[in-house]
């Protein structure tokens, strides 16, 4: 490999920088370089050992610079109802980039999505390949919401949820199922579930009669909302980055 003139036996591999960046998968990534599509400071790479050092390089796929240099970035977003979980929204409703600060220079994206009426804990980072394996259903990360319904619940509604309950797009299920609290009309449940299906909360609790009045993740993977204010973004501890790229073999 020390035949290209910016081969860095002390890099980081090109294709897991990549997926870092945002570009796709790691395996995407290695197909990307193996087909010819990578370059590396104007010279072609189709070798998947090649080691760079990101801040002397300029990568490219199919002619496009990829971002190499920013510094890797893992935050939580305490996120209110009636936000939009994207960066930008053209019609001009409340986005995430509303509640990042101005000065911040590092491009961030959002893990996964919650809609526009869910609350609570959604991470953002600059890291690609551990977005894309938070995301990915090989990986099963669980989360956890506290689900507010109209009461009382029946029993046997969180053993038909934990078994699974037929939706249009197949059998679903949670992990578990926890009554938390009880107020007359309303109960409050904590459920756990790996599925990243679109709104898979709310169909499985309307399939079994209980439309979700209030819905909020307090958890996703090992990091946990805990008492961190609703509109908030803080950054995350050294621990909790530890914890979370092992809990995808990172």
């Amino acid at each position: 490999m020390d035949h290209f003139d910016f081969y860095d036996e002390n890099g980081v591999r090109l294709q897991k920088l990549m997926a870092q960046a945002g570009v796709a998968s790691r395996r995407v990534c290695e197909q990307m370089i193996t087909e010819g599509r990578v370059t590396v400071n104007g010279e072609a790479v189709t070798e998947l050992g090649v080691r760079v050092n990101p801040a002397d390089v300029v990568v490219q796929v199919d002619g496009m610079t990829v971002q190499t240099n920013d510094k890797l970035v893992y935050m939580a977003f305490n996120k209110p109802a009636g936000v939009v979980s994207t960066m930008e929204d053209p019609d001009g409703r409340p986005c995430i980039k509303d509640f990042l600060r101005s000065s911040m220079t590092e491009r961030v994206f959002h893990v996964g999505r919650l809609d526009v009426e869910t609350e609570g804990l959604l991470l953002l980072t600059n890291d690609g390949e551990l977005a894309n394996r938070l995301t990915h259903p090989s990986y099963e990360v669980p989360k956890t919401y506290l689900v507010q319904v109209r009461g009382p619940v029946e029993s046997g509604v969180g053993a038909q949820l934990k078994k699974g309950v037929r939706l249009e797009d197949g059998v679903s299920r949670v992990d578990s199922f926890k009554l938390v609290d009880s107020a007359p009309g309303h109960v409050l449940i904590e459920v756990s579930i790996h599925s990243g299906k679109n709104r898979i909360v709310r169909r499985l609790f309307e399939a079994v009669g209980y439309p979700v009045e209030k819905l909020v993740r307090v958890e996703m993977g090992p990091v946990r909302i805990g008492s961190q204010k609703q509109g908030t973004v803080r950054n995350l501890s050294k621990v909790e980055i530890g914890h979370l790229l092992a809990s995808v073999d990172m």
